[in-house]
């Protein structure tokens, strides 16, 4: 599979999954989990399904729990709404990239910065 096609595939993937996330699964512990990326092998057999619970990392365990319990529906899903040879394994993991992202924004608040000659205002 060419990396574009595996890269189109994966993005579709995803699309499907938080479509399923937001429509299907009827599990409270999977409530505003967002699918952040997937990545998936040359030969379609794996999926790294990244997924981030808005705001909230105290869930990661519970909403790991709770997908590795809805794998096999998600797999069958994904085979019935994908046109493709055979459906892949899914792998999920929690993305720390959301937070990480807070961590640095709050960093950056918290810096006194004055304004180059550019970010000035400009005077009348």
């Amino acid at each position: 599979m060419s990396k574009i096609r595996q890269q189109r595939t994966a993005e579709q993937m995803q699309q499907l999954l938080s479509e399923i996330f937001r429509r299907e699964l009827n599990d409270p512990r999977l409530q505003d989990v967002t699918v952040t990326e997937v990545t998936i092998d040359r030969e379609l057999e794996h999926a790294d399904v990244y997924v981030n619970a808005l705001g909230d990392e105290s869930r990661q365990e519970e909403v790991m729990a709770a997908l590795a319990k809805a794998s096999g529906f998600l797999r069958h899903e994904v085979a019935g709404h994908m046109s493709l040879r055979k459906a892949p394994h899914l792998h999920f993991h929690w993305d720390p990239r959301l937070r990480h992202f807070q961590e640095v924004e709050d960093i950056l608040r918290t810096l006194d910065i004055p304004p180059t000659d550019g970010d000035a205002p400009e005077s009348p």
